[in-house]
């Protein structure tokens, strides 16, 4: 009777909107994010008038060395938990009694689906009537095939002789046919022959051609990453800028893969529950459970290339990022689209030369052109100048 009268009554559906405008952010219902599963917790304590004082303001039943405060402050690794003391009681009691309420269906509902789903497999037909219709076609169609084989045999046997006389019936002579009289008549034809192998010279040429000018390139290509990771999703939809995980696509030649800890950024607490997040905490050694990391169970992931360039070719991506302002659009297609990155462009010579022909340089209010301007200026009055002054000292210019 005591533990009943503690707990407290409150509306479940004032409680949703308070839990999701306060608690949401650090916690779910049955998963632990960056506090606790909040249904195991709260439906095992029975005394709301504790729970709404460390709701309210649990610094203070720390600092007043609450047993209950401190076991919860100290397996937090001491981690405070926000304060609220603009909720009122009854605002608590509310986000209370909807944590109770869901936590309660969510366990509810595996019951209903399981049940649902053995009344669906007693209504099933049984495998032996399904196999017993599939023999019946089978058979059906073997005797369909069969009838139609004879049937056409009689056919060609009535068609042979319907216009033989009786005693002609009686004995046939058997004429001898050459079936390959037709291709020895076209191969006496020299006209023919010679339109024959010229179309045959081209073909194979044409052939040769496209099969040398397309080696080693790969547009189109689209390999199997290790995880599913959609750029529609994270660059199309939630509007994610590129360089935000590629940072090195301003400032360096390579735009680098983003380490997994660039994922963690978010995925620490948004879609914890799905499998390919959980690649991503195994390939880190993290448990979501406890919220810490062992290096010992990390390893890489194995992202597979996508575009590659021969090792004779230079291309520096700070160069066209952030010199030449060009977007990542402009070379690597609508990324923006694309749940699987698969190589859009040919990333060949010709490809490359006439980009080059074609964009205009943007030269006004950029650092690097005016620098070169500068430099024209210093010669054309017969300064003296070092190569440092024409950019020598760029890593580039010797680290490729």
């Amino acid at each position: 009777m005591a533990s009943f009268a503690a707990r407290a009554e409150g509306d479940a559906a004032k409680g949703e909107a308070l839990y999701k405008a306060k608690c949401s952010s650090c916690h779910k219902l049955d998963v632990r994010m960056t506090g606790p599963a909040l249904g195991p917790t709260i439906t095992s304590e029975t005394d709301d008038k504790w729970l709404t004082k460390w709701i309210q303001n649990n610094q203070a039943l720390i600092a007043a060395k609450d047993p209950k405060a401190l076991k919860i402050y100290n397996e937090y690794n001491q981690a405070g938990m926000n304060v609220f003391t603009e909720l009122s009681d009854g605002d608590v009691a509310d986000i209370i009694t909807y944590v109770r309420t869901e936590y309660k269906k969510m366990q509810e509902t595996p019951k209903a689906g399981g049940a649902t789903g053995a009344a669906a497999e007693d209504s099933t037909p049984s495998s032996f009537m399904i196999f017993g219709l599939l023999a019946v076609v089978i058979i059906s169609f073997i005797v369909i095939l069969v009838l139609n084989r004879a049937i056409g045999t009689l056919e060609k046997l009535l068609l042979k002789r319907k216009d033989l006389a009786p005693e002609e019936l009686a004995v046939e002579e058997e004429v001898a046919v050459d079936r390959l009289a037709g291709l020895k008549k076209l191969a006496k034809n020299k006209k023919l022959v010679f339109f024959f192998v010229l179309a045959s010279v081209i073909a194979g040429g044409s052939w040769s051609w496209v099969t040398m000018w397309n080696t080693n390139m790969h547009q189109g290509y689209q390999p199997v990453q290790p995880i599913k990771y959609s750029h529609e999703l994270h660059a199309g939809v939630m509007k994610i800028n590129c360089q935000y995980c590629h940072g090195g696509a301003y400032k360096s030649k390579n735009a680098t893969i983003p380490s997994l800890n660039v994922c963690m950024n978010c995925h620490k607490t948004v879609k914890t529950e799905s499998p390919e997040i959980h690649k991503i905490y195994d390939a880190l050694g993290y448990d979501a459970s406890t919220q810490k990391y062992d290096t010992t169970k990390a390893r890489p992931i194995q992202w597979v290339r996508v575009h590659n360039l021969p090792d004779f070719a230079y291309f520096n991506h700070s160069q066209h990022v952030k010199v030449a302002g060009l977007e990542c659009q402009k070379c690597h297609g609508p990324i923006q689209t694309m749940k699987e990155v698969y190589q859009y462009s040919p990333l060949t010579m010709k490809w490359c030369i006439q980009c080059h022909r074609r964009t205009d340089v943007a030269v006004k209010g950029n650092a690097y052109y005016e620098n070169m301007i500068d430099v024209h200026e210093r010669l054309k009055k017969g300064e003296k100048l070092t190569a440092a002054a024409m950019g020598g000292l760029e890593c580039g210019k010797c680290h490729y």
